[in-house]
């Protein structure tokens, strides 16, 4: 499913950054802008592509608010990029992809999952312009203190390295069917994101990622904190549960900032919070941040 020939993705475009090209998803109201306003980046957590956030994006256009999702490189429709694909290699390349755009609007970025690390690296970088951030039950730096949590990363990792090895064997394709859509997605758009996690290249590419948790993790930390004039919402699965000190981690962001938001979304579990079932909850988050 990686981006190959000159035909046009299936949903969204492509914007060429450097030397290769990634698939972006823009929904609400971009056709005739008179001028800079309010844009949404959505980035994925890990083995996610931009399918994960349509149902948030319908939302948000059906609000008139902008968004864009997209396929980081290697991931989706998009084409691969240089190793090791880490934080800074990630926000390299979104700071390359907005610039390319030539969009001045001010920036909320939005990060379900492993993304909640990106966006430590991401945030600093985009400052001038960036108006907050929600976390949709996302991790953070912090977290490879707790021991639960680094036996999860180690263990994930590894299983990573295993499937780097083997996914050009066919393993992705009968998983595809059974996980390759746990939220919840409109029939054409899951179709998509199964073909999508069912490719040797996005798994390949996003078992990179996960190999690269630690290192992303540390620069995130070697960043600091989000600036605590930034509002920052935190969303949270109800139906997973964290210990006590762990769910401290993930909400510490929100509770560090002068215009925080904590919503804890009882039933809807790690996927399925961006789903049609509770996708209005990561809405509201957006909405405290945009407000």
């Amino acid at each position: 499913m990686t981006a190959t020939g000159d035909a046009p993705p299936s949903r969204g475009e492509w914007v060429r950054i450097r030397d290769r090209r990634l698939r972006i998803v823009r929904e609400g109201p971009w056709e005739g802008d008179s001028g800079p306003g309010r844009l949404v980046v959505m980035e994925c957590g890990a083995f996610g592509c931009a399918p994960d956030w349509h149902l948030v994006q319908m939302k948000l256009s059906d609000l008139g608010v902008r968004s864009l999702a997209y396929d980081r490189a290697g991931l989706g429709l998009s084409d691969p990029g240089p190793d090791p694909r880490h934080g800074r290699a990630i926000a390299d390349d979104l700071e390359a992809l907005l610039s390319q755009l030539g969009d001045p609007s001010r920036l909320v970025l939005v990060g379900h999952s492993m993304a909640g690390l990106f966006l430590r690296v991401l945030a600093p970088r985009l400052n001038d312009r960036l108006d907050g951030l929600v976390l949709v039950d996302a991790v953070t730096p912090e977290a490879v203190d707790h021991p639960a949590a680094a036996r999860m990363i180690g263990g994930f990792r590894s299983a990573m390295f295993l499937l780097d090895r083997v996914a050009g064997l066919g393993v992705m394709q009968p998983w595809a069917m059974v996980a390759g859509d746990r939220i919840g997605l409109p029939p054409a758009v899951s179709l998509e994101k199964r073909r999508i996690y069912a490719s040797a290249s996005h798994a390949r590419a996003s078992a990179r990622e996960v190999q690269q948790w630690l290192q992303t993790a540390e620069q995130g930390r070697s960043e600091g904190p989000f600036d605590p004039n930034l509002p920052v919402a935190v969303v949270t699965a109800g139906a997973v549960l964290l210990p006590p000190e762990l769910q401290r981690i993930q909400n510490a962001p929100a509770e560090a900032s002068r215009s925080g938001y904590l919503d804890r979304v009882e039933g809807a579990g790690h996927a399925n919070l961006l789903g049609p079932r509770y996708a209005e909850r990561v809405v509201r988050g957006v909405q405290h941040v945009l407000a």
